[in-house]
């Protein structure tokens, strides 16, 4: 059915400016949201794979250590003859998408197992301050460790005295995860699995507080009084930002509307929330094209890194978050060379399931006010947001209070790879105005 635009009583103003004006949301069509999918019964008895990368517990900075954890939850055809497969296995792929969303693939849901890896970089000799907790959360197809550049701007700026512990999400099917899982990923995405899996984490997982110990490489199931208070209070010793880009912008969105208390501030770097019914004809296919298109396997590291420099795509990237891609993105294969952790087919089945950003941009409005939003949006021409700078200038605006945005005018969607020292900039600005106030009180 349609829906006049309509906006809750502003009551909550951050101190800073937008770039963006205030703008409505015009008449839009409800997709219904789905109800937020269960947990799995809780249990520890699973079997515990390895980590499938050597164990990073070293100084990520002068301050800060960092941690790797888990936690549970080729054709011979000639050019033509593949695009013409690629394009059927596009189409199929969406056709099926559409069918699952639809209820009508028939079939029960998988039970097997899957798991998450997440890094936790921790501030060396913690002070028993209740600091900042930042949560970043990857775009499609980018393992965690492409936050790091940003990440290592940040933790050198002034607003570092703030963070206590960082922690980088990574997807079931994207980098370490992806291999930990390849043996029972489906052919089926849900952008709400991943929404899950985050609100999981942080109710049955993240220990209770920041610390510069380590940590076993599987983290342990919380008691089950802990997950209970903090689905109605909330933290008792952490205050929660997250930092989510593109698809990983999304995911959040979900989980905050269900679990609100554990979630103090959002920093929404161009995330993937989009109206229903206003993609341009050709966006998810091109998309999907190009993620099941993507080259997967070089025969060395650096002839993956000569490759991608070369690429349009990858050609614009910060050259420290390419070493990153090729240095954590890529793996050994059983050939002899190296090929990409996140394969293109789970890329693009990610791409398929979408109706999660058309979730995610109805609920905005429904994310509590107590919960700061910032968002950060691109300028560059050509690439000034999903679906352009219309689209965007509404996006930002669809929860008004408590609401701000800036322009990166330096970057294109990608503002992490392209940009990842001005990004960095722009959310120390923000800790330090929102948090570091509060900070003194603690002194």
């Amino acid at each position: 059915m349609a829906n006049s635009a309509s906006f809750p009583r502003v009551t909550m103003i951050p101190s800073t400016t937008s770039t963006y004006p205030f703008e409505p949301t015009p008449r839009w069509t409800t997709v219904n949201p789905r109800p937020f999918p269960p947990f799995s019964a809780r249990s520890e008895v699973l079997e515990k794979p390895p980590l499938p990368s050597p164990p990073r517990n070293d100084l990520f900075n002068d301050n800060y250590i960092i941690y790797h954890c888990l936690l549970s939850q080729k054709s011979s055809a000639n050019a033509s003859e593949r695009r013409q497969e690629l394009k059927q296995l596009a189409a199929g792929i969406d056709e099926r998408q559409e069918l699952f969303m639809q209820g009508k693939l028939g079939g029960e849901g998988s039970q097997k197992p899957l798991w998450n890896c997440v890094n936790r970089y921790a501030r060396s000799g913690q002070n028993g301050r209740k600091g900042l907790t930042l949560l970043l959360t990857h775009a499609t197809g980018f393992p965690k460790e492409t936050w790091e550049t940003t990440l290592r701007y940040l933790l050198s700026s002034p607003s570092a005295s703030l963070i206590d512990e960082v922690w980088s999400w990574e997807a079931v099917q994207h980098g370490d995860a992806a291999l930990v899982n390849e043996a029972n990923l489906s052919g089926i995405y849900d952008w709400l699995d991943n929404a899950r899996d985050i609100a999981h984490f942080l109710l049955h997982y993240l220990p209770e507080d920041a610390s510069s110990k380590a940590l076993p490489t599987h983290l342990h199931l919380l008691p089950e009084n802990i997950s209970e208070y903090r689905k109605t209070e909330g933290f008792s010793s952490r205050s929660l930002v997250v930092v989510g880009h593109s698809f990983g912008g999304s995911s959040p969105i979900l989980a905050a509307v269900n679990f609100p208390v554990l979630f103090s501030s959002m920093i929404l770097v161009d995330p993937v929330v989009v109206q229903s019914g206003t993609y341009p004809p050709n966006y998810v296919p091109t998309r999907l094209l190009g993620a099941l298109g993507r080259r997967e396997r070089w025969s060395s590291r650096e002839e993956a890194l000569r490759s991608l420099k070369a690429s349009p795509f990858f050609g614009g990237w910060h050259p420290d978050v390419l070493r990153l891609y090729v240095t954590y993105g890529i793996c050994e294969d059983s050939q002899g060379g190296v090929k990409l952790k996140t394969s293109g087919l789970h890329e693009a089945l990610v791409f398929g399931g979408r109706v999660g950003s058309y979730e995610a941009w109805e609920l905005l409005s429904k994310v509590d006010e107590r919960i700061e939003l910032r968002w950060v949006v691109p300028g560059k021409p050509g690439d000034k947001g999903i679906e352009g700078e219309q689209a965007t200038r509404v996006r930002v605006w669809r929860r008004p209070a408590n609401s701000s945005n800036v322009v990166i005018h330096s970057a294109g969607h990608l503002i992490p790879q392209e940009s990842p020292e001005e990004l960095a900039q722009e959310i120390s600005a923000f800790l330090e105005r929102k948090y570091g106030l509060r900070s003194k009180a603690y002194l």
